[in-house]
């Protein structure tokens, strides 16, 4: 018998539970009572754990409970190993009833709101019962989240492509960004203009040093001009407010003004903006198993992207 056997046959998914929420907690008090168990019994968990592998996985300070370079590996694979089981539940469930299941969803905030809201909106018309957690925030994040097991899969601009080996990339479209201003704004009835035409009008734009903030820039650069001044640095929501008022003009993706609610509240100028074209993707992490329902949001996400591509 070799030693991953032996070991095997020492400790259990219970064990692995238990050093996951101590790590986690930071402390075996905190961790206790998250699993609605006694200290001892964590503690009792922890020393089986370590006397089977021969090492130590947590190291106390004065600031609780830390992971041992061996409790991080063991983490980083118990995490693994607890995604695979919740995807084994919802595999069987899907089986059972492929009408019903749950899919955590990371997006980017330029494309929670338009796209991924189409997508889901489709799903349900089709299965009532399909329940959506979308955690729409920065790329950077969604990343991160993904690597982490905290979604499914992630729906973003590849601005700064990920730099893991560990990621799945499925190229949706390519998308280019435009300059979008609100209806009221008198420039909505303007059919011809250039970018410098409109330097010197009131811009909202993202933060220069987020993703999309580098895509303005090099737009502005490439038709050799500055970034001109700024009123107001936000994320989307914020600047599609300002927008509304009339008074501000932005540049976005292509795609967000191809969905509600932002199709009926922004206008597309007629201003070509070359080279500022980045691909719309899939994340998914490599060796995961998908489940049945985050390749029918993948199956459902290629449809609307074919069918926005049929319209232009």
């Amino acid at each position: 018998m070799d030693s991953s056997e032996r070991i095997e046959r020492r400790i259990g998914l219970h064990n692995l539970r238990v050093l996951k929420t101590v790590i986690e907690a930071g402390s075996m008090g905190k961790a206790a009572s998250r699993l609605g168990t006694s200290q001892p019994a964590v503690s009792r968990a922890i020393a089986e754990l370590e006397e089977a592998f021969g090492v130590r996985f947590l190291d106390r300070k004065s600031n609780g409970i830390q992971a041992t370079a061996y409790g991080e590996a063991l983490f980083k694979r118990g995490t693994a190993i607890f995604d695979e089981l919740r995807q084994s539940v919802r595999d069987i469930q899907a089986l059972l009833d492929p009408t019903v299941g749950d899919l955590t969803i990371g997006a980017s905030i330029a494309i929670a709101e338009g796209f991924v809201c189409g997508v889901i909106t489709s799903l349900l018309r089709r299965y009532p019962r399909l329940r959506f957690q979308v955690h729409a925030t920065d790329t950077a994040t969604t990343y991160q989240d993904l690597l982490s097991r905290k979604v499914d899969l992630v729906i973003a601009h590849l601005v700064r492509p990920p730099s893991e080996e560990s990621m799945n990339v499925e190229l949706l479209l390519q998308d280019p960004h435009v300059v979008v201003t609100g209806l009221k704004n008198p420039l909505a009835r303007r059919r011809q203009m250039t970018l410098a035409q409109v330097w010197d009008e009131s811009w909202v734009l993202p933060l220069s040093d987020q993703p999309y903030g580098s895509v303005v820039t090099e737009a502005f650069v490439a038709q050799g001009l500055t970034v001109p001044p700024v009123v107001v640095e936000s994320t989307l929501p914020l600047r599609t407010s300002l927008l509304t008022t009339g008074k501000y003009i932005t540049m976005v993706p292509r795609i967000v003004t191809q969905f509600p609610p932002k199709n009926g509240l922004l206008k597309v100028l007629p201003i070509d903006l070359p080279g500022t074209a980045r691909p719309l993707a899939i994340l998914t992490l490599s060796g995961r198993t998908l489940s049945p329902l985050a390749n029918l949001f993948a199956a459902n996400a290629r449809a609307v992207v074919k069918l926005l591509r049929s319209k232009r």
